[in-house]
């Protein structure tokens, strides 16, 4: 009897800065570099900084419509996410919000961890506004996150960040339940397709 192995999870790593002069490339550095190493996942970077989204959505035949197009299929393609976000002012960047409106069933039945940064609360409060938003759109959430606290001056040249054991065990907690998740859910899709 041959076993063949499981199609990799595709996970979707979500950049929800957009602000000129962000932190985020530090933490998507950190953040890829943990999910790239994980043996369940591919990874596909989604940095909206970089993606140029309309801020509503675009009539049928518009360049930003197809652009949305091509968008929409690598969300499709993703099996998980994870989302990166900076708090500002208690929640989370306007773009990540335009960005998460602008698709719906791209989001459902999929499970969704985050990587936070910010003051004090380390970007928590933002986690704690997108989790109902996720929720509201069928995705699942999960319990454990990465919060990095007062990040600017805690990472090295290298990319490590200063309390690197427990970060990088915060990291695997969280995508070890992503990739149950992701694989629970690919797997009941499959069988019985999810119907919101």
């Amino acid at each position: 009897m041959s076993t063949t192995a499981p199609t990799p999870l595709r996970l979707g790593l979500i950049v929800g800065s957009t602000r000129e002069g962000r932190f985020a490339p530090v933490v998507r550095r950190w953040t890829e570099q943990r999910a790239a190493v994980h043996p369940e996942f591919t990874v596909d970077v989604l940095d909206l900084a970089e993606l140029d989204l309309p801020a509503a959505l675009p009539g049928h035949g518009s360049p930003a419509r197809d652009a949305l197009g091509a968008l929409s299929e690598r969300l499709h393609a993703a099996d998980a996410f994870v989302v990166i976000t900076p708090e500002y002012n208690h929640s989370y960047p306007a773009g990540l919000k335009q960005a998460i409106d602008l698709f719906h069933s791209e989001w459902q039945a999929k499970p969704v961890g985050f990587v936070s940064y910010g003051g004090m609360s380390g970007g928590l409060r933002a986690v704690e506004h997108l989790r109902p938003v996720f929720a509201e759109l069928h995705a699942v959430t999960v319990r454990d996150c990465v919060s990095f606290h007062m990040p600017w001056d805690r990472f090295a040249e290298d990319g490590t960040h200063q309390d690197q054991a427990e970060t990088e065990a915060a990291a695997k907690v969280m995508l070890d339940q992503l990739a149950w998740w992701g694989a629970t859910l690919r797997a009941g899709k499959a069988a019985r397709p999810y119907a919101a």
